[in-house]
This record gives C-alpha cells, sequence and structure tokens, in this order.
C-alpha cells in the first residue's frame, strides 16, 4: 500500500482529560488541540495560520523582526488560502508541551532549533515538515522519546515582510511514518490538520521524502539567477538543465534502492519515464510542475534565502543527492555544479543597491553546457 487518505473533518479534534501528552487530536474535550509550530517561516507561518483559522490553540516561534511582528498584531496571512490575522501565541522557545509539534525551520537550522526546544518535546508527537530527506533523523537523535512523523508540504508561501505571510500555492502536506510512529499515528495528525489544511498520510516514506526532493530541483536555478521557478522552467536552456538534474536525482535513488513515492502529481512510474526517456519528453515533468503552480510567480525557498541574505538549504537540496550519489560509488556532476553556483551567489559581494550577485543565462549554459 502507498498512499492512505483520511477522510477531511469538518471540526478540529479535542484533547479529552486522560490523554497522554503526546495526543495530538483527542476528541472528547472541550479543549482545543495545542498546536506548536517551530519555525514559523512562509511554511510554517501558512500552517500556523490555517490551523489558528480552524479554531485549534498555536503557538509558534519565531525571531527578531518577525516574532515582534506577530506579537504585537498578530500573524497575517493573504493569498491562496484566503485571509485572516492569526492571534498565536509567539515565543522565542517554547514554554509549555504542546499536543502536536511540527518543525518547519530550515533544514540546516533543525538540530538548533530542536535542541532548545527539547524539554517540552519529550513524549510529545513531533512532525518534520523540512526539505531534504534527513530531517526525521536528525529529530529522533536529538529529542528522546518524541514519536517523530516525516512531512512534506506542497504549499508554496513567503513572507514579503515581518509579521506577513503569503500563500503563493494552496498545496497539500503529507505525512508518513517517521522514527518511533506508525502509519496509525500518522492518519491521526492527518485527521487534526485536515480541519484546517489539505492533508494525506502514505506510508512509503522515504519515496515521499525522495519524490520531493525531485521536485525541490526547482530551488537552485532561480537561487542562481534571481528568476521566479516559472521563468527559469520557461526557459529553453534552464529547463534542459533542469531535467538533466532531475534524471540525475531519479537515477541515484533508484540505484539507492528508493521507490518514489506519490507527491505532488509525480509517482514512480512518472519518475522513471523522466529518467528514460529522451530528455525532450522528460521536459513534460518540470512544465507540469510549472502549470501547477499557476501564474503568481514563485520564487522558491532557496531564492528566497539568498535575497534576504539567510544562509540556504541547498546542501540539504542537491547537495543531499550529491551525498547520496557518494554513497553508492557515484557521481552526480550537475547537482554538484548547482550546489557549488547557489553558494557563490549567496557567498558574493552585493551590488551598490543591495542586489545578489545573480548569473545570467548566458553564464550558467556556459557552466554547465558541457556537463550536459
Amino acid at each position: 500500500m502507498n498512499d492512505e487518505v483520511t477522510p477531511a473533518q469538518t471540526h478540529a479534534p479535542h484533547r479529552s482529560s486522560d490523554a497522554s501528552p503526546g495526543s495530538a487530536s483527542s476528541p472528547g474535550s472541550a479543549s482545543p488541540a495545542r498546536i506548536a509550530v517551530i519555525g514559523c517561516g512562509s511554511i510554517g507561518g501558512a500552517m500556523a495560520a490555517a490551523l489558528d483559522r480552524a479554531g485549534l490553540q498555536v503557538t509558534v516561534t519565531a525571531r527578531g523582526a518577525h516574532l515582534a511582528a506577530i506579537q504585537h498584531d498578530g500573524l497575517r496571512m493573504t493569498g491562496a488560502f484566503g485571509d485572516h490575522v492569526a492571534h498565536v501565541q509567539a515565543v522565542p522557545v517554547l514554554d509549555a508541551a504542546p499536543d502536536l509539534a511540527i518543525l518547519t525551520t530550515k533544514a540546516q537550522d533543525a538540530a538548533a532549533a530542536l535542541a532548545d526546544n527539547a524539554a517540552w518535546l519529550r513524549g510529545v508527537t513531533l512532525l518534520v515538515v523540512q526539505n531534504g530527506v534527513e530531517g526525521p533523523t536528525t529529530a529522533h537523535e536529538v529529542v528522546d522519546g518524541a514519536s517523530v512523523l516525516s512531512g512534506t508540504s506542497s504549499i508554496g508561501a513567503n513572507v514579503p515582510r515581518p509579521g506577513v505571510v503569503d500563500v503563493t500555492t494552496p498545496g497539500p502536506t503529507v505525512v508518513c511514518p517517521g522514527p518511533g510512529s506508525d502509519l496509525t499515528e500518522a492518519r491521526r495528525v492527518v485527521a487534526l490538520l485536515q480541519s484546517a489544511l489539505p492533508a494525506r498520510a502514505v506510508e512509503n516514506t522515504d519515496g515521499v521524502l525522495w519524490t520531493k526532493l525531485v521536485v525541490n530541483q526547482v530551488n537552485a536555478l532561480p537561487a542562481i539567477t534571481g528568476l521566479s521557478i516559472q521563468q527559469t522552467i520557461a526557459d529553453d536552456r534552464l529547463r534542459r538543465v533542469l531535467v538533466v538534474s532531475m534524471r540525475e536525482a531519479v537515477r541515484i535513488a533508484h540505484d539507492s534502492g528508493i521507490r518514489f513515492g506519490g507527491a505532488q502529481g509525480l509517482d514512480d512510474s512518472m519518475l522513471t519515464v523522466l529518467a528514460e526517456a529522451p530528455a525532450v519528453t522528460a521536459e513534460f515533468v518540470p512544465l507540469l510542475l510549472a502549470q501547477r503552480m499557476g501564474d503568481v510567480p514563485n520564487t522558491g525557498s532557496t531564492l528566497q534565502s539568498v535575497v534576504s541574505g539567510r544562509p540556504t538549504e541547498i546542501d540539504h537540496l542537491h547537495g543531499a543527492v550529491v551525498r547520496a550519489a557518494e554513497q553508492i560509488g557515484r557521481h552526480a556532476p550537475v547537482n554538484a555544479l548547482l550546489v557549488r553556483l547557489v553558494h557563490e551567489v549567496e557567498n558574493a559581494a552585493r551590488s551598490v543597491d543591495g542586489r545578489p550577485a545573480f548569473r545570467t543565462i548566458d553564464q550558467v549554459w556556459a557552466e554547465v553546457e558541457d556537463l550536459l
């Protein structure tokens, strides 16, 4: 069995008086479930605001101006999920144990965020919704006794200013078993999330994480060029680079024994075609992804980090493909090149007006042409 869909609930589940601290949804109590979102950035902010609108008791962790804005004015959500001001509790670190914790920090920040909040996460169901494939293992190692679930999100969102999250794509959240959890717990958490968000439970954890990793191949080229995902896919040369990097990732996964799970409209059979069909035919995959994003420009999380001057997740995206290749004695040269180019852009001096040192399409093509 690959996909398990739990029917949506019309009301949020409640926590019973005899429920264990780790219970994510416990019908029978008058109190709403207590949800902690650790890392209230774009995805975390969208999830937190939607859960608040559904009547759940939401706490978020944030930092700096974003934290101050949420504390003062609430968390404002706009865009594809509708408009809502969520008056959530906003704190630097948790001060109480939730019924369900959702980790949505950048992958490179996961271990530190978990360590900061570990005292309140022991025995709690912890849903890790991050890019990359290593998040659930990291959570299991850092937090003793947490029941870890693995998640991916197809929500497209950004934080245009402190205290505001704008949702560009209302995609679903996929929840899978992780270390110390099972499919039953994944279904229970999905039932809770579905009071606020589209969500489903899937059994094939590694397959789903790798499908999302292939989808996230769309992140590097926007971060290198400054273009939106849709613009990079629309360009013939950049689309060709993207297809080759995706084919590399799929072949490394298959050679590593991964069978892709269904996520974002892709599955193992479609990704097998991507890897084995002629390159021109394989372009249907990125074109399909762009079509599903719609017309609102989607910059991708890696470009957002470059523009804001924050470290990117590239080592956990394309870099994860490079490491997986090395583990089986293979190479992923296009992915390795894209990792290098993203790091060069994020580390380079900015222009006088503060613009990152983006590469032109011609410059990118000159770097990668010999590898195609």
